[in-house]
Order: C-alpha cells, then sequence, then structure tokens
C-alpha cells in the first residue's frame, strides 16, 4: 500500500447467548466498530465450544444460565485449550452462586446486560488490551463473597508486606487497567510495571492478575 502502514488486525470476538435477540443485536452493534470482528455467535455452550475451537477467537462474550453443557465448564475448557483466549460473562444474573463459579475460571470481566452500548464496549476493549472489568453490581458482592480462589485467611495480613508503590500498582489492576495504561499513567516502563505485578504475586501468593485484580476490590482498594 503506497505511503500507507500496516493494518492493525481487528479483535475477533465470539458472542454466546441463549437469546437470538441478544446474540443479534449485541453482533450487530459490535461489527460497527473497525476495531472489532464477530467471528460468529451461537445459542448454547455446547455449540459455542465447537467454534471456539475452530475459530480461536481474542475474546467470548459468554451468557451465565443456558441449556446444555454449563458455560462455567466451557470457560474452564477454554482456558485449557485455548489460553489467549479471554472470556467475558454478560449476564442478567449476579447471584453469589453464579459469581462464585465464574470466579473459578479467571475470567477478564463480567458485567450485567443492563451497560450501556458505550460502556460495554469500552470494557471489552479494555480485557482485550489485557485489563479487567466487573461491573459495580459484581465489585460490590466481591467485597463479601469468599469465592476468590487463593485469596483468603493470611493472606489478607501479606498486603502490609507492600510498598506504597506495589499498592498503587494493586489499585490500579483492581480498577480494570493493562500493564501499558498503569505505566502511562504512573509514568513507568511497562516492565518495570510487570516486575511489580511479580512482586505482589509473590507476596500475596496470588497467581494472575485477574486474581489481583479480585484481591483489590475484596481489600477495599477500589470502590464500586
Amino acid at each position: 500500500m503506497p505511503g500507507g502502514g500496516m493494518i492493525p488486525r481487528r479483535s475477533r470476538l465470539l458472542i454466546i447467548d441463549d437469546q437470538a435477540l441478544v446474540r443479534e443485536m449485541l453482533s450487530w452493534r459490535l461489527a460497527q466498530e473497525p476495531d472489532l470482528e464477530v467471528l460468529g455467535t451461537a445459542e448454547d455452550a455446547a455449540r459455542g465450544l465447537d467454534l471456539a475451537r475452530q475459530l480461536r477467537p481474542d475474546l467470548i462474550t459468554l451468557d451465565i444460565d443456558m441449556p446444555g453443557l454449563s458455560p462455567f465448564e466451557l470457560a474452564r475448557r477454554v482456558g485449557e485449550e485455548l489460553p489467549d483466549t479471554r472470556i467475558f460473562f454478560l449476564s442478567s444474573y449476579i447471584q453469589d452462586g453464579y459469581i462464585s463459579q465464574a470466579l473459578q475460571v479467571r475470567p477478564g470481566g463480567y458485567a450485567t446486560k443492563g451497560e450501556t452500548p458505550t460502556n460495554l464496549l469500552s470494557c471489552l476493549r479494555r480485557v482485550l488490551q489485557g485489563g479487567t472489568y466487573f461491573c459495580p453490581e459484581i465489585r460490590k458482592r466481591l467485597e463479601h463473597l469468599d469465592a476468590v480462589p487463593g485469596v483468603a485467611g493470611g493472606v489478607r495480613v501479606r498486603i502490609q508486606l507492600l510498598t506504597q508503590r506495589e499498592r498503587e500498582v494493586l489499585t490500579d489492576l483492581g480498577k480494570g487497567l493493562a500493564k501499558k495504561e498503569i505505566a502511562r499513567l504512573m509514568g513507568l516502563s511497562v516492565k518495570t510495571v510487570d516486575q511489580h505485578c511479580t512482586h505482589l504475586m509473590l507476596k500475596l501468593d496470588i497467581h494472575d492478575r485477574v486474581e489481583l485484580a479480585l484481591f483489590a476490590i475484596r481489600e477495599g482498594l477500589v470502590r464500586p
């Protein structure tokens, strides 16, 4: 292309929801965005898993209450077979039981279908860039829900071992920011932020950025 550069690859999404209206409206809305591409839709988790294996999307939006194969089982299998594919739960349900099961598969986010289209697009992009997003209703419940793997008992005491800079990074992770965003806001290199994240995991005995974000929410560092 004369005078031009390489065109950035669009992020590829798969939509799984048992409501046809939700699938069609969400697919239509996402298709309007120049940086997003909807690879396909599925009406249940079993069909969605087949499509995920074939299409290898960057992100799957997934309803929680569907007939047949459990959406949480789908998320678990995707995590094992397609580690580069992120899961974003989008549901009308925010009961503690559902939240607990969702957290076990370490999703990139969890939001309700009450999100505005503009906010949902922002949330999905954040997750695609390596951040996390848990809507205010979910964050409020997380502060009282004892369901985060590896975050219990003595871990709460370990937060006292963190430096001020580590607490700041942890707070930003809890806000859902990706490492590049944190680096820009704090005037640090991405490598330095990555080192802080490594120290956080070691000190808190937490093993990935999603759990770090959830821990920050539960400890009250991030308010709904």
